[in-house]
């Protein structure tokens, strides 16, 4: 037997992960860690069916940003909540700039970024995990940084209205109905039926 709730007593923390092709893209990431100090080197680990984990496989290049506990929910819905491929989840937002390997790195809600060059990946499943060499660190504010426990329990909506379905626990995403497909993937954050809840 496997606990899915065991998962979130790890500690995680939020990060928005951008990169470019014909455009700037980003999606929102727990998976963030420092995996040397000489060279500096860290791992992200990127659904593979995300528009970014493509952009990344086909251009060796990201920016992660380090968000904070006082950004707001829209920036997370913004870049959360919505594919890559049908949207342009930067349209009509000002609050970023671009690194020097030409990803953007966000300025509101963030507290530092770090721009990456892809060493190495590995398939996991659902996820791949790419190991890159740093080009670029910097700070933008000394903000505490947001970790998924700080989300969950003060940023993220609670369900309003009162009704009969399941809630997705990595993202909030409602399905409702009395019943939840063993096979059904959340279309938000796509996690599996194992990531859903009973609403009470």
């Amino acid at each position: 037997m496997i606990d899915s709730n065991v998962f979130l007593k790890l500690s995680y923390g939020l990060y928005v992960l951008s990169c470019k092709s014909e455009k700037d893209n980003a999606c929102i990431i727990n998976t963030v860690i420092q995996v040397t100090d000489n060279p500096k080197r860290i791992a992200v680990a990127v659904n593979k069916d995300s528009f970014t984990c493509k952009t990344i496989e086909n251009t060796g290049v990201f920016t992660v940003s380090v968000l904070t506990q006082t950004v707001p929910f829209s920036l997370i819905e913004r870049f959360g909540f919505k594919s890559g491929t049908e949207t342009d989840k930067f349209k009509g937002f000002n609050s970023y700039e671009h690194s020097k390997n030409g990803t953007a790195y966000i300025t509101e809600g963030t507290n530092a970024f770090i721009s990456c060059s892809v060493t190495e990946k590995t398939d996991c499943g659902t996820h791949i995990v790419f190991i890159a060499g740093v080009d670029e660190a910097n700070l933008l504010s000394n903000e505490p940084s947001l970790t998924y426990e700080y989300y969950l329990s003060n940023i993220k909506p609670k369900p309003e209205v009162k009704v009969k379905g399941f809630v997705c626990k990595i993202c909030g995403y409602v399905y409702e109905g009395e019943t939840l497909p063993n096979d059904f993937i959340c279309p938000w954050c796509k996690h599996g039926a194992e990531d859903f809840e009973p609403i009470k």
